[in-house]
């Protein structure tokens, strides 16, 4: 059986498992967000009324858009305040068994923003840099709390689609609840249990000295310990990608067998796919959602396939000068820099893909050791705007977006008023979609253009040429757009790319969600209009392909120039050998 072949049967298995789970997922999660009975709030209803009776929140009251979008920027603006206080004063809390002392501001700044963005970008060592109590009480924290509030504001988007003369999308603080008790903290706990039985590991133990196993070495090797296993978990349900180690799921301490990487893997895509069918649900017409996942697949398969078959070709270089590029894992030939033995290139690929089609960030392969091609795919499955099939919450309401615009293009086309779902499409929602589709691709390439014109982002390229000028533009596009993965190539953990990348995740993050709520209101204010024989069908071939083509045009016409400098010119001179 050839690599082909063996990568061809994986992705089929893996996908095969994620389509058996999206149904059920899709329609618990439903059901949890909109409060119907289920087993899940038979057992935590209590939970949840005894958590509004705490924070004194009226359960049964909803909020205008305006109102929403207030509550969670003000939520996430005091975690971020909250996660900066915790590094900064850590040698003064406890659990800190190594006296880690406090984390430098500029750093501080970088991690709140980023743990609080859903980006988890970490521009250091995890193992050598936070304490126990930092990693468990902040930033684990906060991965389940962005991840529910990226749940939360796509529910209410969903709202602004179903529902039709009202002036309501729900209420933040219930959603915020609901999407932690019922979806984020069981599904975690049950990956935690699964990833520790497999040997990662789960203490509070202080770091270990273990002799060396050649006996002429002087000194002896630290282990590093912790609560690993539970972090791990909502990581990767969650789509946060920030690693306890430095070499994040490449560490085997995180990620020690080919079972547990294909169970990470299928954790960081479980949620995001199943929410185009609690779409589908709340819209009342599954139809709806199940185009939405199509459109998404199509362009997850088509870029997974261009990272293996890159990585997979090996480089032309070592083959030409007869250099043998052999791997274990059953994997001949390939380029096997900067992956773990024990996932070969097949696994590594898929990896790399569903770790930057979603916005998770957690890598098990050096992106920057990557062939050109295979660099550019993950640089450009974030620069799509990560909807393939995005991040947890993110990714249904940024391809609604793509989706809206589709159908005013077609409207255009064909001189109707374009409808969505029952909705016009009128000049406002326009306005709010373009302001969403072009915030990201701002601050990513204005970002780029800064580092690469200033001598403090210069400074921390690594490698010359091209592939240097692919670092810059890979740290902006995972900034922007919340990824938190990295060529690490680059030297990012400077007082420039710190708080330049600390501001890109903060606009890359809240401004499209801002923008997204406010169409949620408008459209959830709108009468539904009748469907008439000049009603355009969005849950067909033809609406996937069009969905398919604004995405695309979008990322082609507004990145294109960028890549052309960087890993596609770089394939050019691999190819004529300079």
């Amino acid at each position: 059986m050839g690599p082909g072949t063996s990568f061809t049967i994986l992705l089929i298995v893996f996908l095969g498992i994620v389509l058996l789970c999206v149904k059920p997922l899709g329609r618990y999660i439903a059901d949890v967000m909109e409060g119907k009975p289920n087993f899940a709030r038979r057992i935590g209803g209590s939970v949840e009324t005894l958590m509004y009776r705490l924070c004194g929140i009226d359960a049964s009251v909803e909020m205008s858009w305006s109102r929403y979008t207030l509550g969670m920027l003000l939520f996430n603006v005091l975690g971020i305040v909250l996660l900066y206080a915790m590094q900064r004063l850590q040698g003064f809390l406890p659990l800190n068994p190594q006296h880690f002392s406090a984390v430098s501001p500029d750093s501080a700044f970088n991690t709140a923003i980023s743990f609080v963005s859903n980006t988890d970008w970490q521009g250091y060592s995890g193992e050598s840099t936070q304490s126990y109590f930092v990693q468990m009480a902040g930033l684990a924290v906060q991965n389940f709390l962005s991840a529910a509030t990226g749940i939360a504001v796509a529910v209410a988007v969903i709202r602004g689609f179903a529902r039709h003369s009202v002036a309501t999308i729900g209420n933040f603080w219930v959603d915020l609840t609901r999407a932690t008790l019922y979806v984020l903290l069981p599904l975690s706990m049950l990956l935690a249990l699964v990833l520790a039985s497999q040997g990662v590991i789960q203490n509070l133990e202080a770091y270990k000295g273990v002799a060396p196993i050649e006996s002429g070495l002087l000194h002896t090797q630290t282990l590093p310990m912790g609560p690993v296993a539970s972090q791990e978990a909502i990581k990767e349900l969650g789509t946060n990608g920030g690693g306890f180690f430095n070499a994040n799921s490449a560490h085997p301490y995180e990620n020690p067998t080919p079972l547990t990487n294909f169970l990470e893997m299928l954790a960081i895509v479980l949620i995001p796919f199943s929410l185009t069918y609690t779409f589908g649900r709340m819209v009342g017409d599954t139809r709806q959602g199940w185009a939405l996942l199509a459109a998404m697949l199509v362009l997850f398969v088509t870029l997974t396939q261009v990272a293996f078959h890159s990585e997979q070709r090996g480089n032309p270089l070592l083959t030409a000068q007869q250099i043998d590029q052999s791997a274990s894992a059953g994997q001949p030939g390939g380029n096997m820099e900067g992956k773990e033995t024990r996932f070969g290139i097949a696994a590594s690929a898929l990896f790399v893909a569903v770790t930057t089609a979603t916005s998770c960030g957690a890598v098990n392969t050096m992106h920057d050791s990557m062939l050109p091609l295979g660099g550019f795919v993950p640089l450009f499955f974030m620069q799509l705007g990560e909807l393939a099939p995005g991040g947890v919450g993110s990714g249904i309401y940024s391809i609604l977006m793509f989706a809206v615009l589709g159908v005013f293009i077609a409207g255009l086309m064909i001189g109707r008023t374009p409808e969505y779902l029952g909705k016009k499409i009128e000049a406002y929602e326009m306005k709010m979609a373009s302001v969403f589709i072009l915030t990201t691709p701002f601050v990513v390439l204005l970002g780029t253009a800064v580092a690469v014109m200033c001598g403090a982002g210069v400074a921390g390229i690594a490698n010359p040429g091209p592939h240097g000028f692919s670092e810059i533009l890979y740290a902006f596009s995972s900034a922007a757009n919340n990824n938190g993965s990295a060529f690490a190539g680059l030297s990012a953990n400077t007082p420039f790319y710190n708080i330049a990348t600390g501001i890109a995740m903060w606009f890359g993050r809240f401004w499209p969600m801002i923008a997204t709520l406010a169409i949620a209101g408008s459209l959830g204010a709108k009468k539904r209009i009748p469907v008439t024989e000049g009603t355009m069908p969005t849950h067909g071939p033809l609406f996937v392909s069009l969905l398919l083509g604004s995405i695309l045009l979008i990322g082609v016409l507004t990145y294109v120039p960028a890549l052309a400098l960087g890993p596609l010119v770089e394939h050019y001179f691999l190819m004529a050998a300079r």
